[in-house]
């Protein structure tokens, strides 16, 4: 029989896979970070406002988008290093699958986004926060992560942030002992998220140790921090638990102190998940994936129930 040959014609431009490339630039499963937002509504016993959670879930929406375009803007920043990394070179922009012109136009459209979903909520406050997560990640993905401890107090305050623009966005109340306990729990998954990060590298990969600042040996420093940090956002709740305020929100808020061990047993857990190089990606991120995690939430929105 004679051969036939079958000359395929030009790729498509734009096929279902190149799609899905972009999909993934924006980093969706990272948005459960942006939760954080919804805390303080939560705390602050609005969950049956509409218009409070509205607002919150407006404020949810602005930092997705800004949020996937700082994403994409430290991918394309990044694009060299992702390349020789053992696992991120198979990121979209990395790997080839998208174009870096596309992350050129799809970040300041994501951004600009993000702006008019603030305008839309008629808070400056919650604008200027917006706009400060921005810049602040902007400069993180530029140089600030190169600097060693900086590095992990600008991630811990990005998470912060994200606290005070729920309160900017819906007008609940503000505490001060929420910002405490958050800047020191943050602080601790700030930390562990460099700590893996170290831990996953392989051992000739110098340069992309020194892209952050830090050494090999510098993991068991990062751990001791770490793991204290965690400790101390759990003794400002047992302070707040004995504070006025708590009388203020709660009938029985002596049952409030088993919260206490439930946090603590999660931040131990996870903490021990790291020295195991079981956590490879963003802390918060991690627990998304981890049953034991979920378990922990359920028994801790029991035991405020309970309180009320």
């Amino acid at each position: 029989m004679p051969e036939t040959s079958v000359t395929a014609g030009p790729a498509p431009a734009w096929s279902r896979t190149r799609w899905f490339g972009l999909v993934r630039a924006l980093r969706v499963q990272q948005w459960v970070k942006n939760l954080l937002l919804v805390v303080p509504t939560v705390l602050d016993h609005r969950l049956t406002d509409p218009p409070t959670l509205l607002r919150a879930g407006l404020a949810f929406g602005a930092f997705c988008c800004a949020a996937s375009g700082a994403y994409v803007l430290n991918d394309l920043l990044d694009i060299e290093a992702d390349r020789r990394h053992q696992s991120k070179r198979h990121r979209p922009f990395a790997s080839g699958l998208v174009p870096p012109a596309a992350g050129w136009v799809l970040a300041p459209a994501l951004i600009g986004t993000a702006a008019l979903v603030a305008l839309l909520l008629e808070s400056p406050p919650f604008a200027g926060l917006l706009a400060l997560y921005v810049v602040s990640t902007t400069a993180y993905s530029v140089y600030l992560k190169r600097i060693a401890v900086l590095d992990v107090l600008v991630l811990a305050g990005l998470y912060t942030l994200r606290v005070l623009a729920g309160v900017a966005a819906t007008g609940v109340k503000f505490s001060t002992w929420l910002l405490a306990f958050s800047m020191f729990l943050f602080l601790s998954l700030a930390f562990l998220k460099r700590y893996a990060e170290l831990t996953s590298f392989e051992a000739g990969e110098r340069e992309l140790l020194s892209r952050r600042g830090y050494q090999r040996g510098d993991r068991e420093w990062l751990g001791a921090l770490g793991g204290a940090s965690g400790y101390l956002s759990v003794l400002v709740l047992a302070l707040y638990i004995n504070s006025e305020q708590v009388v203020v929100l709660y009938r029985s808020p002596l049952l409030l102190w088993l919260v206490c061990p439930l946090l603590l047993f999660w931040i131990s857990r996870l903490w021990l998940l790291a020295y195991r190089g079981e956590i490879d990606e963003d802390p918060i991120v991690a627990t998304v994936r981890d049953p034991a995690s979920y378990a922990v939430g359920v028994l801790v929105a029991l035991v405020l129930y309970a309180a009320l």
